[in-house]
């Protein structure tokens, strides 16, 4: 009796002790997946060998990722630089893909070095990276100032951007050129955890949940400064916070529109990719997931954004694609469904999480003018 006891006790131990080792791993992994490491790449962006660069041209290794179509930004620690659209008339070995070469912005590509394509085309600021002129302001949030960069232009309608996971403030300026031309103002945000930014309370990532008050802060500044009406035009989880400023925010009614790039409307598949991304075993996937809402403010008794198509009452302009491992576009696609008299949903194939705009920068700038037109 003593010995089947004892035995009990001992298993009993050891389940409680992996019981608790599964949660703190859980846990663990949650952390990895919420924390911000800047310039670590999202899933989906290999690295690519490059082996060898011309005049206007590059050779980087054959892959699903070099073969994508349209703009892109080069990245490696200590080098940026900018690659156009395949060339496909020039002769190259069946193993690589020759890339136009536009700019090396910063270091130099040399045979061997390991780059990944990522949608951030340029580095710098606008004025250093486009020739435009802006202003360094800061806008006031609860946690402290919130570096901004302001372009100005004669409308009184601003735009705001607001980056996602993965990216900064230098992301958005892929349409700072575009909303130049149509003479809008613009003011790209940094946000908690940002560099520059105050960092979160608990050093964490919330999916937006709690950096939405970032982005009221620069509306409340844009309307100070001269804003009558303001679009919010979000990659990611940038374009969350839009949804709950919209559907949250004591200013709601100053928003003209909203513009939603890749959205993360379901958190469950974002946070379970990001926790894959960072190395968590599959077996600790949903422990990560269920560490990860609790960290993240996430309750489960909580409809995500977007989640209640009645309650938009603005023109939504989605941008997003099948082929978005990290925020899946089923949600978009149901929303557009739904409200078909607000929402617009521009599909864009083949593209991965945030770069719409690298994959097809013609239609993405073709479908927000017709978004913005009557709205501004």
């Amino acid at each position: 009796m003593r010995t089947a006891t004892a035995t009990a006790a001992a298993v009993t131990t050891t389940l409680i002790g992996a019981g608790a080792a599964a949660v703190a791993a859980g846990r663990y992994a949650a952390d990895a997946a919420l924390r911000p490491e800047p310039g670590r790449p999202l899933p989906g962006g290999p690295r690519l060998s490059v082996h060898s660069t011309s005049e206007g041209r590059v050779t980087l290794t054959r892959s699903l990722a070099s073969l994508l179509p349209g703009t892109w930004g080069l990245s490696a620690p200590g080098v940026h630089a900018v690659v156009g659209p395949v060339l496909p008339d020039v002769p190259h070995e069946p193993d690589v893909v020759v890339r136009g070469l536009l700019a090396v912005t910063h270091g130099s590509l040399a045979p061997r070095a390991r780059v990944t394509l990522t949608p951030q085309v340029h580095l710098g600021n606008p004025r250093t990276a486009l020739g435009l002129d802006h202003a360094d302001v800061d806008v006031p949030g609860e946690l402290g100032a919130l570096p901004a960069w302001f372009v100005p232009a004669a409308r009184d309608t601003w735009v705001i951007t607001v980056h996602g996971l993965g990216a900064g403030r230098e992301h958005p300026m892929v349409v700072m050129p575009f909303l130049h031309r149509h003479h809008l103002p613009v003011l790209d945000l940094a946000y908690r955890g940002d560099l520059g930014a105050p960092g979160a309370p608990d050093g964490l990532g919330h999916l937006g949940e709690s950096e939405w008050r970032d982005l009221d802060a620069a509306i409340r500044y844009a309307l100070r400064y001269g804003a009558r009406r303001v679009v919010l035009h979000g990659w990611s989880t940038g374009a969350t916070m839009a949804l709950h400023a919209v559907e949250r925010s004591a200013l709601a009614d100053r928003i003209s529109g909203l513009v939603l790039d890749s959205p993360v409307l379901d958190w469950r598949t974002t946070l379970r990719a990001l926790a894959a991304a960072r190395g968590t075993p599959g077996p600790l996937l949903p422990l990560a997931v269920r560490a990860a809402e609790g960290r993240a403010g996430l309750r489960a008794d909580r409809r995500p954004p977007g989640a209640d198509p009645a309650a938009l009452r603005v023109p939504v302009l989605i941008l997003h694609g099948p082929d978005d491992t990290l925020a899946p576009w089923e949600p978009s696609r149901r929303l557009a469904a739904a409200r078909p008299d607000l929402v617009t949903l521009h599909t864009v194939r083949g593209a991965p999480h945030g770069a719409m705009w690298n994959v097809d920068p013609a239609g993405y700038e073709e479908a927000l003018r017709r978004f913005l037109t009557p709205l501004v």
